[in-house]
């Protein structure tokens, strides 16, 4: 294991791998509580006819098991200590997009993933990953970065009661003395402090932290003994098998640009995470990443994992540089995470208590991470400055992900025409231009 490894060249050992792979599961343990209460659109009580809702307990485990699977192929494949999951964002736009906004079935949405999971294996196999990345303007990556952040924070003040509907000004500021939406703001202050404190798993913590505050002040109804705790895993059999099944309805131009959707974000969220992981831990040779095909190949195969399982995309995960600052230099890191993820299979009955008021926080929270990229943009260039604020902005706005990726692309070829940039726009872009066109034509039918 140690020569596997190679311990001995990078100056590590099982001790410190243990407490890094621990550290990033702590980091990134939100995630459990947090993708089935977003996939169930927790908070949204009335939902449009025709919309069902996912079963919780199904996502929980599929969220664990393709953490578990992709952490476990990127440790013992690529021998990296990252770890994945279903991702912040990309799980928003399944739920609050796909599902709530364009009405299509969780299972239709599953068999989206799964597609864009297989188009990732195909394009990373045959190397046209990084030609696809490239053609992608930098400013424009950087958009839908700090869009998608945007957009979550913007469903947990929903969630939290903070903003609500209002039929003058369309959103207000909520009740904040109405007794879930005084714990929601409980639950960011604490988390804000642990995270300012540098606590490694601060959102995980202020999410214990509120659950309890929860139950202290009768707002959550606390576990009923051991059995309220610990259980055998959900089963998976309400949306294991679904993505299969509706394959053939995701032949429309409305479920292209879903999955194009997922694949373009699951792209640079992926790319972005190894480079500043690999960057911090001291991997990066001549500016590459070695073993970066097999790294890419780990997150795209736990993509068709987690959507045959019932989840939404599986991505890697920026939370596990905390464990490459606790010390982990090796995939034997990540395979502890993995352990840990199947572990937490047995803690299911704790979604009754980790309510959308709890989450609302960790939705708040990642927001402002991911909005951080904004400093980023090159703002001083009209060309670039439109379509970059179109991206950002549209999410939120038109409570769509997809909205605002296409109203950005469109824009930005015709700002760099009109400044004579025309020939740094890459061939694909125009392709794109297309597609999100028709898009749009497709939804105004």
């Amino acid at each position: 294991m140690k020569e596997y490894f190679k311990f001995k060249e990078l100056g590590t050992n099982y001790r410190t791998e243990f407490m890094a792979g621990l550290t990033t599961f702590l980091a990134m343990a939100y995630i459990l509580f947090v993708n089935p209460s977003t996939l169930a659109l927790d908070g949204i009580e009335q939902l449009p006819e025709g919309v069902t809702r996912i079963d919780k307990g199904a996502v929980f485990t599929a969220t664990a098991l393709a953490a578990a699977i992709g952490t476990l192929i990127m440790g013992l494949l690529a021998k990296y200590p990252i770890a994945l999951a279903p991702g912040m964002g990309l799980n928003a736009f399944f739920a609050y997009t796909v599902v709530l906004g364009y009405g299509i079935p969780w299972e239709t949405a599953l068999a989206g993933v799964l597609a864009s999971g297989l188009i990732f294996i195909v394009l990373t196999l045959t190397g046209l990953r990084q030609k696809i990345i490239n053609a992608i303007p930098p400013n424009l990556k950087l958009a839908v970065g700090a869009g998608i952040g945007l957009f979550i924070a913007f469903i947990g003040f929903q969630n939290a009661g903070i903003v609500q509907n209002n039929d003058a000004t369309l959103v207000a500021l909520g009740d904040l003395t109405h007794g879930p939406t005084m714990l929601a703001i409980f639950g960011i202050i604490v988390s804000v402090i642990f995270l300012a404190l540098g606590l490694k798993g601060g959102i995980f913590y202020g999410m214990i932290l509120t659950s309890i505050a929860g139950m202290v002040t009768g707002l959550i109804a606390p576990p009923a003994g051991l059995g309220g705790i610990v259980s055998p895993a959900p089963s998976l059999a309400p949306t294991f098998g679904a993505a299969l099944t509706h394959f053939g309805d995701i032949f429309t131009i409305e479920m292209l640009v879903v999955i194009l959707t997922f694949l373009f974000v699951d792209f640079f969220d992926t790319a972005g995470t190894l480079v500043a992981v690999a960057t911090q831990a001291g991997f990066m040779k001549d500016n590459k990443l070695p073993r970066a095909g097999k790294a890419l190949f780990a997150d795209s195969a736990a993509t068709v994992v987690g959507a045959v399982a019932g989840t939404s995309t599986t991505t890697s995960y920026i939370e596990s540089t905390a464990g490459v600052g606790a010390g982990g230099r090796t995939g034997f890191a990540s395979v502890v995470t993995a352990g840990f993820f199947l572990l937490a299979l047995f803690f299911s009955p704790l979604l009754s208590v980790i309510t959308a008021e709890v989450t609302a926080p960790a939705l708040i929270i990642v927001g402002v991470l991911m909005a951080s990229t904004l400093k980023n943009i090159d703002w001083d260039q009209f060309e670039i400055a439109v379509p970059a604020f179109f991206t950002v902005a549209a999410m939120p706005l038109t409570y769509s992900i997809a909205t605002g990726i296409a109203i950005g692309f469109i824009f930005y070829p015709i700002t760099m025409i009109l400044k004579g940039r025309a020939k740094e726009i890459h061939p694909i872009m125009y392709f794109l231009f297309i597609i999100f066109i028709l898009y749009f034509v497709f939804l105004t039918e």
